[in-house]
């Protein structure tokens, strides 16, 4: 039966405890995390936030009411006790902060009661994700997760401190604002004051935050939900938390250096690791043409090769007909897994056929020299010889190919070449390998809509020597712009942004804007921009994706308190639900009875 604390104060966390406090007397609070029956003695494993303390109550030193009730506890139980903190007699346990000490236990309160939990509150359970997060309060208390989660508000203090003491302000920007055509889906607030008409949740403050450097607040910073209605991956949710950041009178190099240091200052608090400034840097294009990725993880080789000169005028039109279409002949070497057995190959086939590859083509190169091919009888003797050369390709390697549009090979290959890095265990987990990308392109285009659209968005500035072939030269505009990525996960992303309102309006001319739908749709940040803006630059992170890889989580969910699943839903709230009639007539809409949109 459930009691109340009826005066009792926590003298503090339960693993705040050491060897230095023996002899004090001490109150407890927190949850059973284990009993241990052994007759005369009953040991009790206390948790809270801060981790475990052992508990003993002895039959012959604790009154009969105390260990009775102690022997009726169970697992979640919330308790409280009093008693004498002592050197733990028998084994230290070395994986508990408090392994050298426990509670003698005097007296014992339950503060409340607690049914069978659907699933051990233990690290690294095997238990579905889906009920996991259907009882994420529960899921909540267990070790991996709770870690996680303060390792998250350790971050944004330490994020908070370094920007204050660089003379960053914190200010707030608005969480209902203006909807905008490019990036990706906002997500709607109907008005109920303005009929037909809607908010969007913002998916980053980017025009707020230029505003704020017009107005002169020349360093902005701020840690800011974030919405955007896309399809999730493991490393995405429809909310999540940005550190956002943006300075004035700076180019890239101030931007960079002062991100470095941030970086570097907060891996040391946070986790102890130092971490090497200033980052190596690759250009777009080489990251692409070397591992295939735009966010490349470079603590293992393997890197891409351009073999489309070399098979250019062979006999195997699956590697011709790609090359006169446009596209090109590349390859990934991986050294020393000749004797691959041909189902572990056949599994990489159908992984990148699982990714838009229409096939897989291979060298096997066995350690006695014979070479085995799938196309091994397209090629002349001379044409198999340099097209193993240019792989530097030697007895005992697999050489994988992909023939396709450009696009399409560095997508499946740099995919492939991350999947083998795995399987063969090739990468240091416990390394962390920062690079910056730098000099993308301004414009990218879209196969879907058949036309260009910004690679990040419309107010990244162009590099001043391309600013003229916005028109004439899309494909060709390189961006002032920066990615920070860390073990092939992009951590940030910032750009120099325009500040010449002719620039901008050139920009957005160059995405189809007309200047009436531009002024429509940015006209306040148009109008601001004749009234003195200073150079500006700055950047972004992902905070829930950095949490993830300093803690070396499974997922971002694991690093979410209230994560979403692939659908957006939340299985814990059932969000979203309906609502009723009254509601929808307050904000002017009605529900097609078919569910589809007119």
């Amino acid at each position: 039966m459930s009691e109340s604390m009826n005066g009792l104060k926590r003298t503090k966390r339960c693993a705040l405890f050491g060897s230095s406090d023996e002899g004090q007397k001490v109150t407890l609070m927190g949850w059973v995390q284990k009993k241990r029956n052994l007759g005369s003695l009953i040991f009790i494993d206390l948790r809270d936030v801060s981790g475990i303390i052992q508990v003993v109550f002895d039959e012959n030193s604790t009154e009969k009411e105390v260990f009775e009730k102690a022997n009726g506890l169970h697992s979640e139980y919330v308790i409280a006790v009093e008693g004498t903190i002592k050197k733990r007699e028998g084994e230290v346990n070395k994986v508990l902060k408090t392994g050298e000490i426990e509670v003698e236990g005097k007296s014992l309160r339950i503060l409340s009661e607690s049914k069978t939990p659907p699933f051990p509150i233990e690290r690294d359970i095997d238990t579905r994700e889906e009920l996991r997060l259907k009882y994420r309060y529960l899921d909540l208390r267990r070790p991996d997760i709770r870690d996680n989660i303060i390792l998250k508000s350790r971050v944004m203090q330490l994020v908070r401190n370094f920007l204050t003491n660089e003379g960053f302000l914190e200010i707030e920007t608005p969480m209902l604002t203006k909807s905008t055509p490019e990036g990706a889906r906002d997500y709607l607030v109907p008005s109920r004051v303005h009929p037909g008409s809607f908010y969007a949740l913002p998916q980053s403050p980017q025009l707020f935050k230029q505003l704020l450097m017009c107005s002169g607040y020349d360093r902005y910073m701020q840690i800011v939900r974030c919405f955007r209605d896309e399809d999730l991956r493991a490393d995405r949710q429809p909310e999540f938390t940005q550190i956002d950041m943006e300075l004035s009178f700076v180019d890239e190099e101030d931007v960079m250096d002062i991100n470095e240091r941030l970086l570097k200052y907060v891996w040391k608090e946070a986790l102890g690791v130092d971490i090497k400034i200033p980052f190596k840097r690759i250009p777009y294009n080489e990251a692409m043409e070397r591992y295939g990725s735009d966010k490349p993880d470079t603590r293992f080789g393997m890197e891409l090769r351009d073999v489309s000169d070399t098979v250019r005028n062979t006999g195997f039109s699956v590697f011709t007909s790609a090359i006169d279409d446009g596209g090109s002949v590349r390859g990934i070497n991986v050294k020393g897994q000749g004797g691959m057995g041909r189902k572990k190959i056949d599994k990489l086939t159908e992984y990148v056929r699982g990714i838009g590859a229409k096939g897989l083509a291979y060298i096997q190169l066995t350690a006695e020299g014979e070479i085995k091919s799938s196309f091994k009888k397209f090629l002349k003797d001379d044409e198999m010889a340099d097209l193993i050369k240019a792989m530097d390709g030697e007895n005992g390697d697999l050489l994988l190919f992909i023939s396709d549009k450009n696009k399409m090979v560095f997508d499946i290959l740099g995919s492939l070449r991350v999947k083998l890095g795995e399987d063969l265990g090739l990468i240091d987990e416990d390394e962390f390998d920062f690079l910056w990308v730098t000099d993308f392109p301004v414009f990218e285009w879209s196969e879907e809509e058949e036309r260009y659209k910004a690679m990040h968005h419309p107010f990244t500035s162009p590099k001043d020597e391309d600013i003229d072939r916005l028109e004439s030269d899309k494909g060709s505009v390189k961006a002032k712009a920066y990615d920070v990525v860390l073990n092939g996960v992009e951590l940030g992303g910032g750009s120099v942004r325009i500040h010449r309102a002719d620039v901008q309006e050139s920009m957005l001319e160059a995405l189809g804007f007309t200047m009436e739908s531009a002024h429509e749709q940015f006209g306040f940040l148009l109008d601001a921009f004749s009234y003195g803006v200073p150079p500006h630059a700055g950047l972004a992170y992902g905070l829930d994706r950095m949490i993830m890889l300093m803690g070396k989580a499974k997922s971002i969910r694991d690093t979410i308190a209230f994560p979403k699943v692939k659908d957006a839903s939340d299985l814990m709230s059932n969000a979203p639900s309906e609502v009723d009639e009254k509601q929808l007539k307050e904000l002017w809409l009605t529900i097609n009875n078919d569910g589809k949109a007119d």
